[in-house]
């Protein structure tokens, strides 16, 4: 993974874009070539799949965290909420389940405070019994939280405590609820109390801060100049009622009014619109994607020739291994067009993306 990937037009020298500090660029610089991200650590759980690697290590773990770390990527990606009692804690659902007497009981996480979250899962006091784990999935089935290697729940902070290397990069996903309006004072009180974890135990750990929430991103750029901030958009799969989340286009334009430094797109959004790619470098904003294509290590190496910085993913050991035999060190052609220039792919390399763009599409 040492060398960057071959972009769409020319990549703008990170060094330089205004108002970052030498932290925060050393963070994106990471992005200067196609960076490896672990999804939830080494990978989200979905529990009613038949692959037994969606239910290898529970999400959003140290242990978790812990596994990734066994191989070349350079972030792990995982969400942070903030408990009733102001501690950031990390868990991905906005409700929490368990089971008491075969009755379901759903609570908010955020209306919980940080000893009733502990109580819930695997206990690190091994003389407790936490309480069951069950999940609901989209279609609203729940399932028992069963996986191969399991883990309690934990904090941001014995995150950046436990997990190891120190020089293994944060994408802290800031994680707030779609259906709900949040007042402008919640937000910065949330916001606040992750920074507060993030400053005292961040040390050189690389961190990017990223949300699907518009004005979270705003307002954590805005308290902070320390660490990039990233906005996420499903790159128009889904409407919205907020329009800034309705397109990757849509995206850019938050991006430069908010000072934002680069966009997450689930993966298709930028398939079914590869120019897209040019306007965000033209913007000299940084592209990572996320979503399950991104498990298809075809569909890493697409990504590699046409400009993104970086991949979210749930295979880890696959992705990482993936990434290591296609990016070999080469050089660079470039052809220039009205003065901007642009790869030159060989005669294979155009025959394998006409073929895998409206596959990787269709699915």
């Amino acid at each position: 993974m040492a060398l960057k990937a071959v972009h769409v037009s020319d990549v703008p020298s990170l060094d330089q874009v205004p108002e970052i500090n030498a932290a925060c660029v050393e963070a994106v610089r990471v992005l200067g070539k196609l960076a490896v991200i672990g999804h939830r650590g080494s990978g989200m759980n979905i529990l009613h799949s038949p692959d037994r690697r969606m239910k290898a290590v529970r999400e959003n773990t140290i242990r978790s965290f812990n596994t990734a770390a066994k191989f070349p990527v350079d972030f792990v990606e995982f969400d942070v909420q903030v408990t009733k009692d102001d501690c950031p804690v990390i868990f991905h659902d906005n409700f929490i389940l368990t089971k008491l007497n075969e009755t379901i009981c759903e609570k908010r996480l955020t209306d919980l405070t940080l000893s009733e979250f502990l109580t819930y899962g695997p206990q690190k006091d091994s003389q407790k019994i936490g309480k069951s784990l069950l999940r609901k999935s989209k279609d609203g089935r729940i399932y028992e939280w069963d996986v191969a290697e399991d883990d309690a729940l934990c904090t941001l902070q014995e995150a950046f405590e436990k997990v190891d290397p120190s020089q293994l990069g944060f994408n802290i996903e800031l994680k707030f609820d779609d259906n709900i309006v949040y007042p402008e004072q919640e937000l910065t009180h949330v916001l606040q109390a992750i920074l507060k974890v993030v400053f005292e135990y961040a040390k050189d750990r690389p961190i990017i801060f990223s949300s699907f929430q518009p004005d979270a991103v705003r307002i954590i750029k805005k308290l902070q100049d320390t660490y990039p901030v990233f906005f996420l958009t499903n790159g128009g799969n889904e409407t919205y009622a907020d329009v800034r989340r309705n397109s990757v286009e849509d995206a850019i334009e938050w991006c430069l009014e908010c000072g934002l430094q680069g966009i997450v797109s689930e993966v298709k959004g930028i398939f079914r619109n590869p120019a897209v790619i040019a306007k965000i470098k033209e913007s000299s904003l940084s592209l990572m994607t996320y979503g399950q294509l991104n498990n298809v290590p075809e569909a890493v190496y697409m990504q590699h020739l046409i400009g993104v910085d970086g991949v979210i993913v749930d295979f880890v050991r696959e992705i990482t291994e993936a990434v290591s035999d296609f990016i070999e060190p080469r050089e660079q052609k470039l052809v220039e067009e009205d003065g901007i220039k642009k790869p030159m792919f060989s005669q294979l390399e155009l025959s394998f993306l006409l073929k895998l763009i409206p596959e990787l599409i269709r699915h």
